[in-house]
C-alpha cells in the first residue's frame, strides 16, 4: 500500500466540501495519489489544510463516485479496477451510449449545434494551455450537452454516473498528445453528424470515442502486472 506523504501537501484556506472533494478528485484521476494509496484522514487534512469534518464528507462523495473504496479495518484507498471490471463498466457505459445519442432528434437544433461549438472552443483552448483540470471539465461539459438533447434525463443522469466511474481510466489520456488530438477531431465529427440525419452513424462515434481510453488503460493493466 502506498501512503500519501504530508511534505506534498498543498494548502487551501477555503472551508468548502465541494472544493475539497474536486481537489482529492483531480489528485486521484491524474495520477497524483497511486491506485491502491492509502488515504488517512490525518494527511488529507494535512495535504488539503481543511478540517476532519470536510475530509471524512469528500471521502463520503468519492466512493459514491466510485474512485475511493473505504473499507472496515483497512480505511479509506485509492479505487484499483482490475481488467475485467474495467469491460465490465465499459460495456454498460457503450450501451447507454449508443442509446442516448440514437435518441437524439436529427439534425438537431441550431441551438445545440451553437453550444456544442462554443463547448469545443473552450475545450481547445484549455488543451492549448495544458489545463488538466479546464480538459476534463470542458469535456465533460461537451459530452452532457450533447447526451441532454436525447430528452431522457434519466438516462443522462446514469450515464454522468459512468462517466465518473471511468474517470481514472480515461484521465490520462487528457494529457495524452495523441489522445487528446483525436478526442478533439471527433468531438469536430459529432458536431458535424448532428447537422445530418444518420443517428447509427453518430451512435457508432460516440461509442469509438471511449476506445482509446479503454484500450490504452488496460493496455497499462496489462504492463504492470508483467513487471510485477
Amino acid at each position: 500500500m502506498q501512503h500519501i506523504r504530508t511534505a506534498d501537501a498543498v494548502t487551501v484556506r477555503r472551508e468548502d466540501p465541494d472544493d475539497i472533494v474536486a481537489r482529492l478528485e483531480e489528485d486521484i484521476i491524474f495520477g497524483r495519489l497511486a491506485p491502491a494509496a492509502r488515504l488517512t484522514e490525518d494527511a488529507l487534512m494535512a495535504r488539503y489544510g481543511t478540517s476532519r469534518h470536510f475530509v471524512r464528507q469528500a471521502l463520503v462523495e468519492a466512493e459514491r463516485r466510485g474512485i475511493v473504496r473505504r473499507e472496515k479495518n483497512v480505511g479509506a484507498t485509492v479505487r484499483f479496477y482490475s481488467a475485467e471490471e474495467v469491460r465490465q463498466i465499459y460495456e454498460v457505459r457503450e450501451m447507454l451510449t449508443r442509446q442516448a445519442a440514437l435518441m437524439i432528434p436529427l439534425p438537431a437544433p441550431q441551438s445545440l449545434i451553437d453550444e456544442l461549438t462554443v463547448l469545443q472552443r473552450q475545450y481547445c483552448a484549455r488543451a492549448e494551455l495544458q489545463d488538466l483540470r479546464g480538459i476534463h471539465e470542458t469535456n465533460d461539459a461537451f459530452h452532457v450537452a450533447l447526451f441532454a438533447a436525447c430528452g431522457n434525463p434519466y438516462l443522462v443522469r446514469s450515464l454522468q454516473d459512468y462517466m465518473n466511474l471511468t474517470l481514472p481510466m480515461r484521465a490520462k489520456n487528457l494529457a495524452d498528445h495523441e489522445g487528446l488530438a483525436l478526442s478533439k477531431r471527433q468531438h469536430e465529427l459529432m458536431i458535424e453528424l448532428l447537422k445530418g440525419r444518420d443517428s447509427w452513424a453518430l451512435a457508432q462515434l460516440c461509442v469509438d470515442h471511449m476506445q482509446f481510453s479503454k484500450s490504452d488503460y488496460l493496455a497499462r493493466i496489462a504492463d504492470d502486472e508483467t513487471r510485477r
